[in-house]
Parts: structure tokens; C-alpha cells; sequence
């Protein structure tokens, strides 16, 4: 089955690969999710990619991706942006504003084009993961790759 983020990928023709995996239902880092997911399909824990979505003071939504072992700066977060004041949006709100729910939402396919922000540390990477739209869906590709599919600016986010 194809999702948004997978069919945007083809229609860029980015290759790409899938991996399936038992979701457990548990999304919060502090939990150990991006280590449980990295071990699950096989990959380094730091070239997992949570995706992030938060609202500016003007409403702006505004998505970033964050090495999953690693915490966003807030600080950091609203100078990428140009905004004085930044906060993630609701996990209840997640659904309306990008079609997603948590712990499957890709910075790919959204309902909505938004400005996206990618952490520099992906540039370490060979490939990276990030949700395929779908719990249980992680999709591998390169990382320029995602960055161009994402028209992503790259800066430092981490804490």
C-alpha cells in the first residue's frame, strides 16, 4: 500500500525503501521509542528522523526533523523559523492540520505544504528514516534526497 509521503517520492523519482514493523503504540522518545524502532528495522538509532510539528505566535505551522536520540532546541527552533515564540501543536490537532496522527507522521505528503527545517546532524548520515505516513511505516532514502523532496532548509536544531 502506497501512502502520501511514498507516492510524493515516485512522483520526484527519489528511490526509496520501506520497512514494516510491530508497532507498539508507545511514540514518546523519553520512552526509548527511536532506540525500540532503530533495532526493529535494523538501522542506527541517530539516522532515525522524528518529524515535528509546531506553531509559530502568528499561527504558522511550521514542520521539523530531528535525529530521534536527540531533543529540538526551542531557542534554535524559532530562529530557524523567524519567530519570537514557537510550541509543538497538540497531538490531537496533528490529524486536522496534517493528516497524520502521531508516531506516523512523515514530513512528506502532509495536507498542506509548510516550511520544514531539518537538523544538520543528517548530513552524517548515509541514509536516514523517517515515518512513512503510517504507523509501522519507516521509509529509508537518502538524505539530500529528503531534503530536496522537502524543499527543507538544514540548520542546527539540536539541544
Amino acid at each position: 500500500m502506497k501512502t502520501n509521503a511514498m507516492r510524493i517520492l515516485d512522483g520526484l523519482k527519489i528511490p526509496y525503501e520501506t520497512s514494516s514493523y510491530d508497532d507498539d503504540g508507545e511514540h514518546e522518545l523519553a520512552k526509548g521509542a527511536a532506540l525500540r524502532l532503530a533495532e526493529k528495522i535494523g538501522v542506527q538509532p541517530e539516522c532515525v528522523f522524528k518529524t515535528i510539528v509546531m506553531r509559530t505566535e502568528n499561527k504558522e505551522i511550521c514542520v521539523f526533523c530531528q535525529s530521534a536520540v536527540s531533543e529540538i532546541n526551542l531557542k534554535k527552533a524559532r530562529n530557524a523559523a523567524g519567530c519570537k515564540e514557537i510550541s509543538p501543536v497538540k497531538p490531537e490537532e496533528l490529524l486536522g492540520l496534517t493528516g497524520y496522527i502521531r508516531g506516523g507522521c512523515s514530513p512528506l505528503g502532509m495536507k498542506r505544504k509548510f516550511r520544514t527545517f531539518i537538523d544538520e546532524t543528517v548530513l552524517l548520515c548515509d541514509f536516514i528514516c523517517i515515518s512513512g505516513g503510517q504507523r509501522g511505516i519507516q521509509i529509508k532514502l537518502k538524505p539530500d534526497d529528503l531534503i530536496k523532496a522537502c524543499d527543507a532548509v538544514v540548520c542546527d536544531l539540536e539541544l
